[in-house]
C-alpha cells in the first residue's frame, strides 16, 4: 500500500496573558519535534486577536510510525508536563493519515472516505477560497500596512484558507455530503 504520510491536529487553549511563556515554548519544542526521524513539516495557527483563542500545531510526518514514536516520546511527555499550567484545557490532538484529519467528524467513527472522493471535496472546497480570500485579505493587509510582497501575502492568504478550512468549512462540508462520502 502507498504510503501517504501521518498528520496530527494538536489544539492548545492558552490561559490569558500567558501566551509569550507558550511561544517561548513553541520555540523550544520545535526544534526538537522537527529532528525526530519522519518530521516533514511544522505549522503553527496562531489565534486571531479578539477572534479566537486557540493555537492549533499542525505536524507531519512521512509514516503514522514515525509520527507515533514523536507523540509517545519522553522528550514530548516531559515538554507537555512543562507547559500544562499555561493550558486552560487538557493537550487535544488527534492523528490522521494524509490530509484525512480534513474529513474527520468529531465523536463519529467513520471509515475514511476514499481517496478520489477527498480530492474532489478538497478541492472542491479549496478552489472558491483560493478566488475569494485574497480579495478579502489583501485590502486588509494594505489597510494595517503591511509591505506588498507575495511571500507575506501568500502567508496571509495561505494561513486564512487552511483555518476556514479546518474549522469552519470541512466539518460541515462533509457533514452536507457524507452520505455520498462514506458511501
Amino acid at each position: 500500500m502507498e504510503n501517504q504520510g501521518a498528520t496530527v491536529v494538536i489544539s492548545h487553549h492558552i490561559l490569558d496573558g500567558k501566551q509569550d511563556q507558550y511561544e517561548d515554548w513553541l520555540n523550544e519544542i520545535g526544534p526538537i519535534c522537527r529532528s525526530f526521524i519522519g518530521n516533514i513539516d511544522w505549522q503553527i495557527i496562531r489565534p486571531i486577536p479578539n477572534l479566537t483563542f486557540n493555537y492549533t500545531v499542525i505536524i507531519r510526518f512521512d509514516t503514522i510510525e514515525h509520527l507515533t514514536t514523536w507523540m509517545e516520546s519522553k522528550e514530548r511527555k516531559h515538554l507537555i508536563e512543562k507547559v500544562k499550567p499555561l493550558f486552560t484545557k487538557n493537550d487535544k490532538f488527534f492523528i490522521k493519515s494524509g490530509l484525512d484529519f480534513l474529513f474527520a467528524n468529531e465523536g463519529e467513527k467513520h471509515t475514511v472516505p476514499v481517496r478520489w472522493k477527498q480530492y474532489l471535496v478538497t478541492w472542491s472546497a479549496i478552489y472558491p477560497l483560493s478566488i475569494l480570500i485574497p480579495l478579502l485579505v489583501l485590502p486588509i493587509l494594505k489597510a494595517l500596512n503591511f509591505p506588498e510582497n507575495k511571500y507575506v501575502n501568500s502567508f496571509f492568504i495561505s494561513g486564512t484558507v487552511v483555518l476556514i478550512m479546518v474549522y469552519l468549512l470541512m466539518p460541515n462540508y462533509t457533514r452536507l455530503i457524507r452520505k455520498w462520502l462514506y458511501k
